[in-house]
């Protein structure tokens, strides 16, 4: 057991990592670090990506690309932003864990 756990100072540009070990404290910090960023971040991490789209005559569909604004952009840029904090705080072997849940879920197998 690591005696010096929590006794370095944290990165505020960098996002805690998680090595597999104290999920709850992770998360806590986490999630704090992903609201100091920008909050909707957090909302993208829990409800999952927002995506672009347009109703016409009450149903709603995918916006084509060449329909994007700049609020689109952003709402793009911000799932690309949370995927690329928590790719950067999850060790790899907790990383490849993640991927192999999120494909069983798509099988509707977990």
């Amino acid at each position: 057991m690591n005696l010096n756990i929590g006794l370095e100072g944290s990165s505020i540009t960098r996002p805690p990592f998680f090595d597999g070990i104290n999920y709850s404290f992770w998360k806590t910090r986490v999630t704090i670090f992903l609201q100091s960023l920008d909050y909707q971040l957090w909302h993208i991490i829990v409800n999952g990506p927002r995506m672009p789209t347009r109703t016409i005559e009450g149903v709603v569909s995918p916006k084509p690309e060449n329909e994007y604004n700049d609020n689109d952009f952003r709402m793009l840029q911000l799932n690309s932003k949370a995927k690329h904090v928590l790719f950067c705080a999850l060790a790899l072997m907790n990383l490849i864990g993640y991927l192999h849940v999120i494909r069983l879920n798509k099988c509707g197998i977990y």
